[in-house]
């Protein structure tokens, strides 16, 4: 896909020319779990400073924000917990999304089953998940082991889609540094299941050498549920960094995301992923990095070289080592406020 930027300016900064009129979404930006990671591994760890311990309390936090909605992991509950959950949210007039893993077999479906119909009960329409809990680049070191990830994976999503089906729940697919977009393309016609999208996240396939914008118009029609994040690189010796920072402050034209997103789904919702933490290597000078992608034409390495040098960050990349575990709570929050800022006077969110 970056081969079409070699010989051109970036798709990102002609993005106007890509989206027609604007669209105005009268929405509220969400909040996704992720952006609150350390927040919720300090309610793990039974840290005092953790501000909240449960879905019910982390959507009262979001409220707060002034947040349109959660998406976020709500688990097994009982019936008494989901009421309190979906009456909440109603009341604040927030919307709910899930999030869940696929069944790793038929043993497995028992599990994921009562996740949905957990979620379903409080409110959601929508449930996120992920095929791939790690990086395509970190994860496999030959084509056979991607190969076999491709075929457990689609058996876990068949084992899915009847139980999505019967509750009447859509699932999306985060497209999460695993397949490429055609591949996830792909994956989506072969399912062909109305039950079945994506969650598109607004950064993560830069790190498989893919244009943003050409990713967003790949997966717009299939898009159920949203990551929306803006993204800052640097170079490094074996690659380049790439790295979540707060809505405005990266190269994403994320104006133009919003609106071609909403075009396509108008009952899309927009939730922040900025995820606070060191920036992911992305290591593309590496033959370790190819053993998935032998296909990849060696234009698309030259034009994701090419980007990152036309964008590389004027500031210092966000880090959390170093800092103390209150530092850290703070710069998380302090990061999702500014994006929340940004979103509502620049994106009408």
């Amino acid at each position: 896909m970056f081969g079409l930027m070699a010989a051109a300016a970036p798709l990102w900064y002609a993005a106007p020319s890509l989206f027609s009129a604007e669209v105005v979404t009268h929405k509220r930006l969400g909040v996704g779990t992720y952006s609150y990671g350390l927040h919720w591994r300090a309610a793990r760890e039974e840290n005092p400073k953790a501000t909240f311990k449960d879905p019910l309390g982390f959507l009262e936090y979001c409220h707060k924000l002034g947040a349109g909605g959660v998406q976020m992991v709500i688990g097994p509950r009982d019936a008494s917990y989901t009421a309190q959950l979906r009456a909440r949210a109603e009341g604040w007039e927030m919307y709910l999304e899930g999030d869940a893993r696929l069944p790793k077999d038929r043993s497995d479906v028992h599990r994921f089953d009562a996740e949905v119909r957990t979620a379903r009960e409080a409110g959601a329409e929508v449930v996120r998940t992920a095929m791939l809990g790690g990086r395509r680049y970190e994860t496999f070191d030959s084509p056979e082991a991607f190969r076999q990830f491709t075929e457990t994976s689609w058996k876990s999503l068949t084992l899915a889609e009847p139980v999505l089906r019967r509750h009447r729940v859509k699932l999306a697919i985060e497209n999460h540094k695993d397949r490429r977009t055609a591949e996830l393309v792909d994956l989506l016609k072969r399912i062909s299941s109305e039950w079945v999208g994506v969650c598109l996240d607004t950064g993560n396939n830069i790190a498989l050498l893919e244009d943003p914008i050409e990713t967003v118009e790949a997966l717009a029609t299939y898009a159920f549920s949203t990551h929306l994040k803006d993204m800052a690189v640097q170079e490094c010796e074996d690659g380049f960094l790439l790295s979540e920072v707060p809505l405005g402050e990266g190269f994403l034209d994320l104006k133009g995301i919003v609106e071609r997103l909403h075009k396509a789904n108008p009952k899309i919702q927009f939730n922040l992923e900025m995820i606070t933490r060191d920036p992911l290597r992305i290591p593309c000078l590496t033959v370790e990095y190819w053993a998935t992608m032998p296909n990849v034409p060696a234009r698309e390495l030259a034009a994701a070289l090419a980007m990152v040098r036309r964008n590389i960050a004027k500031t210092a990349l966000p880090r959390t080592t170093g800092l103390d575990p209150d530092s850290q709570l703070a710069l998380e929050d302090k990061h999702v406020k500014a994006s929340f800022a940004f979103a509502h006077a620049r994106l009408g969110l």
